[in-house]
């Protein structure tokens, strides 16, 4: 199994503060989604993980914009995680006014462009997808061919939200952990587009069974390993000689845990063996599982089981 190593990308915006709609940008080819959003937000995101096999996820707080986006290489689906603020969307002769609000998404589908007038500070969470990467799930998922993306407006989507949303609160400062999540996420919210955001909605042969005891045990020693072994979707799925769709499915259907969920509850195990039996310090054993920080090891930590690292040693002992 080969052992790349996954990073995480940002770029800057630059300023610019059009109050019409810009004719003259010399755009010749649709632009990576992150740059447009960035031009067009005029700020940065305040966290972004991107990665070329699977998409990029960003998280946004940006002040007010009447501005027109112009089209774009990348799908881009939307949700909002709070307050409702007011819009207005332009393309062509179509016309929609409405509010954000939780529960909802926009889908502007690849290559399209349109007139927004958005009124107060808004909060955002924001997927950008390739064709390929859609393309790539369908394949996998062997669905019926789907037809284009249809754009979205605030249109109420509890699924996709809830889906998308949850990248903003669940990367855990971990590497292995954060790569894993993201492309787990991805391929689901890919799957979900497909299956309710496209012309002609795809159906999804679904396969049985889980994986064969051999192939179950070398996914799960990659997984346990301490080295830097690639534990992307993409390299565990091919040492499987499987796509990321069907690994994914069989690895749940044998273990009872996704991917992720299985490396997260490993990690945890390992974070109180070292916090019971050893003295080593919080910092130590943060460093030893492979999170970026104490801070983001202890939020990890209480999120999955209610205490930090110092108060659950001092209560096991």
């Amino acid at each position: 199994m080969s052992c790349q190593p996954m990073r995480d990308l940002s770029r800057q915006s630059q300023p610019d503060t059009p109050a019409t709609p810009r004719h003259d940008l010399p755009i010749t080819e649709p632009r990576p989604a992150d740059m447009e959003m960035a031009r067009v937000l005029k700020t940065k995101p305040v966290s972004m993980a991107s990665d070329p096999t699977s998409g990029s996820i960003t998280f946004w707080r940006h002040d007010p914009l009447h501005d027109v986006v112009a089209p774009m290489a990348d799908h881009v689906i939307m949700a909002f995680p709070a307050e409702p603020v007011r819009f207005e969307r332009r393309e062509g002769k179509a016309f929609v006014s409405g509010m954000t609000r939780p529960g909802t998404v926009t889908v502007i589908p690849a290559g399209s462009t349109s007139r927004w007038d958005i009124y107060q500070p808004l909060s955002v969470v924001q997927l950008y997808l390739p064709e390929t990467t859609l393309k790539r799930v369908a394949h996998e998922a062997g669905t019926t061919a789907p037809g284009d993306l249809v754009e979205r407006t605030a249109h109420p989507d509890p699924i996709t939200s809830r889906l998308l949303l949850s990248a903003a609160d669940a990367l855990e400062g971990s590497a292995a952990l954060d790569a894993l999540f993201r492309h787990q996420l991805t391929d689901l919210l890919a799957t979900r587009l497909l299956a309710a955001h496209a012309g002609s909605p795809a159906t999804f042969e679904l396969a049985i069974g889980g994986l064969s005891p051999k192939v179950l045990r070398r996914a799960i020693e990659c997984l346990r390993s301490d080295s830097d072994t690639d534990v992307s979707l993409a390299a565990l799925a091919s040492d499987a000689g499987l796509s990321r769709f069907h690994f994914c499915r069989a690895f749940k259907e044998s273990t009872g845990l996704s991917p992720h969920a299985w490396l997260r509850q490993h990690r945890l195990e390992q974070a109180m063996k070292m916090l019971r039996d050893t003295d080593v310090s919080v910092v130590s054993v943060a460093a030893a599982l492979g999170y970026s920080s104490q801070t983001a090891f202890a939020a990890a930590f209480r999120k999955l089981t209610g205490e930090t690292p110092s108060d659950w040693r001092r209560r096991m002992r």
